[in-house]
């Protein structure tokens, strides 16, 4: 093959993944169908009720506050609709992409072994984050993005141990594997094929947490998660005329830093709420690498800032009511953000039901609608913003206690 066909391959690599702000999810999903979500995840790090706590975002140090092994399994469906509105001069011409969302799964399982009262072992496993988004081939951005699929699957394999009556430490590894498949239009000198991009990684990292138990009613958490890196290796094919080389590339999942806390008023009543720190900042360049050559390619993504607060209502002794709401910083600016990943400001809004169905199980619900802003795109291909940008979250968990149940009975319904 000709040194300038391979040059002109090249450029077209630099501009396709210029498309892609980090496939990681920019910032970390609260959706992973466990009682949480009925709460926007306030106060995920300190609530330490059921088997989720082992989950690396909620609190692995939690896990000794449950008296027996748990197991939890949880799944629903999350429905987009993610809908560009084109400014009028925007410099490329074409349709506005239709909705670009549509259905896709969660699935997830959580467990806790208890081997003391102060000693409990943890695994789980999970989609950290995803992302599919599917344009029409011929929209105004096509030279970003035609098509989009994203996936990880992480194991967090966790300990926790109650040092005093009041703290508790844990520590997790993380474990993820990580895919990613995108397709945009091939722009000139290449014609009008596609630029196809496939590779997958497995990447690892750790997490840390602590629980302080300040009474029975009033409880803190902290959590930690490290820095994961997925060294994506893959081939990007151009076709037509048939072009191919294999590519390198890394995009991290920033570390985070969250504090969460749980407080009873009453015996009906409980209030949550988590401040957080994630540390995008770290996404400013991105070393793309071919057999042919290197780019670092500008994202001057931020670091961003998590808000949420809840409240437990509990009717009835074996009903647990729950609503919540979460705020997080945008990312990234208008100059800098990509239709790969729409990704603005962030605000979810949840309800959600636990129903203690059995001295052994508990069953629940939870519903949330998350809007992730206009996302306004301002660059040399692409002008405009979204009319719609929404997320909605369904899902039930299911949560068993295993080993001898409790002395006292669950008092009757109110």
């Amino acid at each position: 093959m000709h040194s300038s066909r391979f040059f002109a391959l090249f450029v077209v690599l630099v501009i396709a993944m210029s498309a892609e702000p980090v496939w990681a999810g920019g910032l970390y999903l609260n959706e992973f169908a466990t009682p949480s979500m009925g709460v926007a995840g306030a106060g995920a790090e300190a609530i330490a009720n059921d088997a989720s706590t082992s989950f690396a975002l909620h609190n692995p140090a939690g896990m000794t506050r449950l008296k027996e092994s748990q197991l939890m399994l949880g799944g629903g469906l999350v429905f987009s609709t993610i809908q560009f509105d084109p400014d009028p001069n925007t410099p490329i011409p074409g349709n506005d992409g239709g909705d670009a969302g549509g259905p896709a799964p969660l699935l997830a399982a959580f467990y806790s072994h208890s081997l003391t009262d102060d000693l409990k072992l943890g695994f789980n496993v999970f989609s950290l984050s995803a992302a599919v988004l599917d344009y029409n081939d011929d929209w105004t951005g096509r030279f970003l993005v035609q098509e989009v699929k994203f996936l990880t699957v992480t194991m967090n394999p966790s300990v926790a141990y109650r040092v005093t009556d009041w703290l508790s430490l844990g520590v997790g590894m993380t474990v993820m594997y990580a895919k990613l498949e995108q397709t945009v239009a091939a722009p000139p000198p290449m014609g009008t094929g596609q630029v196809k991009i496939d590779g997958d990684d497995f990447a690892f990292g750790f997490n840390l947490g602590a629980l302080v138990e300040v009474d029975e009613r009033t409880r803190f958490g902290v959590i930690y998660q490290s820095e994961v890196e997925p060294n994506f290796s893959g081939d990007v094919e151009i076709t037509p005329p048939g072009l191919a080389v294999g590519i390198t590339t890394k995009l991290p999942f920033a570390q985070l830093v969250r504090v969460g806390a749980y407080h009873e008023l009453s015996d009906q009543v409980a209030l949550l709420g988590t401040v957080g720190w994630e540390d995008w900042s770290t996404l400013d360049d991105q070393l793309l690498s071919t057999a042919r050559g290197s780019a670092t390619i500008k994202r001057n993504w931020r670091d961003t800032y998590h808000f949420s607060a809840g409240i437990h209502y509990r009717p009835a002794d074996r009903w647990l009511l729950q609503s919540g709401v979460t705020y997080d910083t945008s990312p990234v600016s208008e100059n800098d953000r990509t239709p790969d990943l729409p990704m603005d400001r962030q605000i979810r809004v949840a309800i959600g039901a636990q129903h203690e169905w059995s001295e052994t199980v508990t069953v629940g619900a939870a519903f949330e609608w998350a809007n992730y802003g206009s996302a306004p795109i301002n660059n040399t291909l692409l002008i405009g913003d979204y009319s719609r940008n929404d997320l909605f979250f369904f899902t039930i968990n299911v949560n068993w206690k295993f080993g001898q149940p409790s002395e006292t009975p669950p008092t009757e319904e109110k």
